[in-house]
């Protein structure tokens, strides 16, 4: 009985196992199967994925990954050797605390007029020599090719490029460390701060006063001059008065015009200017020549004058007549005739000058009238 017992469960045990293995073998199949399947699927989608756009871009083709950078300084030098010998003049720009957004402001306003170019002083340093062969006025720009430098190129008129330039500023709150660019004043008056930072202003040496529950300067302060730097005492006043006192933008240091340098100051100069000092020099080398005795052009309409004065003295003297002395004995003759003709013009002026302002106030005086009564009479 027992042997039969023993078989019965051997039998049933080595039943079970099979039917296990069977399962399992089952199991894998289907996995099998459904992996075929998926390759099998997925070979149209392999076919759309080689398939690609329909067009590639030419770098993406031919240039490889890491050859980019040198492909980008290629056409960046490219550009900078074409402007070099293109354009006869040039604006030096440092471009400090200039954001992208600002830079492309003022590429818009310049379209068509200039073109602004940037990069390393070290590509730039190297180009401007290698060019120097064919042009020796280019090397007078190395010595400006210092900090955040840029160039604008252009062939038409320096002063204008320069105010589109200088025109596009941002104003800025003040930073630790940087350079005042101009006088930074704080005004009188209320503050709108409690009285508890009354502390803050003592520190600063400011005077103040408590007014209506609130903190308020005495006199207008000078607390940053120009080229001095700022510290973290004057940010943290301008911070807590919301005060933004700086503007930064693209500042043109010098010019270059056809191989000479020089401050980008001198581009304010006018011809009237210019006039004004030349007609100074004038002056200066007239009194030499007479002073000296040595004829020159600048001189030879005062020896002339001059020369006149003495024939003039010497004719009244002996009482002798020509056409150009009628004039100075007429007046020698009627002195007074001529100084009522000189009253009688500076009267004409003045009462030209009395005209004109009582017309201004007569205009200042209905301006300010702003209607009558109610319904626009007088009463």
């Amino acid at each position: 009985m027992l042997r039969r017992t023993t078989k019965r469960l051997t039998k049933k045990l080595v039943e079970t196992r099979e039917a296990k293995e069977a399962k399992k073998g089952g199991k894998g199949k289907a996995k099998g199967g459904a992996a075929a399947a998926d390759a099998e699927g997925a070979e149209p989608k392999k076919k759309k994925d080689d398939e690609g756009p329909a067009f590639k871009k030419d770098e993406e083709e031919e240039v490889p990954a890491g050859s980019k950078r040198r492909l980008r300084k290629e056409r960046y030098s490219d550009k900078l050797r074409k402007f070099l010998h293109q354009y006869k003049h040039c604006l030096v720009c440092t471009v400090d605390f200039v954001g992208s957004n600002q830079m492309q402001q003022v590429r818009i306003a310049l379209r068509g007029k200039a073109e602004i170019i940037m990069g390393k002083n070290t590509v730039i340093r190297k180009i401007v020599r290698e060019e120097a062969v064919r042009n020796a006025k280019l090397l007078n720009l190395l010595p400006l090719v210092q900090g955040n430098v840029g160039f604008a190129f252009t062939n038409g008129s320096l002063p204008e490029i320069r105010k589109i330039i200088q025109a596009n500023r941002v104003p800025a709150a003040a930073k630790s460390g940087v350079v005042a660019p101009e006088d930074v004043y704080v005004p009188a008056g209320a503050t709108g701060l409690d009285p508890g930072q009354t502390s803050f202003f003592q520190v600063l040496n400011i005077a103040t006063k408590i007014a209506r529950g609130s903190i308020e300067i005495l006199n207008r302060v000078h607390l940053v001059k120009k080229g001095e730097k700022v510290n973290s005492s004057h940010v943290g006043l301008l911070a807590k008065l919301d005060l933004k006192p700086f503007s930064f933008g693209i500042i043109v240091t010098h010019a270059y015009e056809n191989g000479a340098v020089y401050a980008s100051q001198i581009l304010d100069v006018s011809m009237d200017d210019v006039m004004v000092k030349w007609l100074r020099g004038v002056s200066y080398v007239a009194a030499l020549s007479l002073s000296t005795g040595h004829p020159t052009e600048a001189s030879i309409a005062h020896s002339i004058v001059n020369g006149f004065r003495k024939i003039a003295a010497i004719a009244l003297e002996i009482d002798y007549d020509f056409d150009a002395l009628k004039a100075i004995k007429e007046r020698l003759a009627n002195p007074d005739k001529f100084a009522e003709k000189e009253d009688e013009g500076e009267k004409e002026e003045e009462e030209g000058e009395k005209e004109e302002e009582e017309e201004e106030a007569e205009e200042e005086e209905s301006d300010g009238q702003l209607g009558g009564g109610m319904f626009g009479g007088e009463d």
